[in-house]
């Protein structure tokens, strides 16, 4: 079967790949763009979206991580799967806490809807994010580091390997 590259799955590998090698290509050192990537992905588990860009920015100066990757790492908690990852967020906040929250609908994640429930649906929401972000924010940052090392080694070699054919 050929990719048909007009395709809607064409297009979401050309756009993957595209924003894949920006955040490779960006000028700042592993460390830093794995930690902006982690806190993106770390800030994303959080039930604050209207609100991600301001504190993964605030988080990416405090932590020196790279603010763009910082902010292509919130983009885990986009408006297509947002209603699941809420979902998830508020059965793991719910295990864990104490107390019995109001019951969470995932088909109405209007904010109005979310402040009506109350802190309690938020502190278990919150709780949940922070479960499970910190372990995606670890693994995040070590495969991040990892792909940044392994990309810029193998671009270099690359290079280097066309330099010579062009100096003979």
């Amino acid at each position: 079967m050929k990719k048909d590259r007009f395709s809607q799955w064409g297009r979401f590998q050309r756009w993957s790949r595209y924003h894949f090698l920006r955040i490779m290509r960006l000028a700042a050192t592993p460390h830093s763009i794995a930690m902006g990537c982690a806190l993106g992905i770390f800030v994303g588990f959080m039930p604050i979206v209207p609100f991600q860009t301001v504190v993964v920015l605030a988080l990416a100066f405090l932590f020196k991580g790279n603010k763009i990757a910082a902010m292509a790492g919130t983009w885990i908690s986009n408006p297509v799967d947002l209603p699941f990852f809420y979902y998830g967020l508020y059965l793991v906040g719910k295990a864990l806490l104490p107390f019995d929250g109001p019951a969470f609908d995932p088909s109405n994640l209007e904010m109005t809807h979310l402040i009506e429930a109350g802190w309690e649906l938020f502190a278990m929401m919150v709780t949940g994010g922070i479960v499970l972000g910190i372990p995606a924010a670890i693994l995040t940052y070590f495969v991040t580091k990892k792909l940044v090392v392994v990309y810029r080694k193998r671009r270099a070699l690359r290079m280097l390997k066309r330099r010579s054919t062009y100096a003979r």
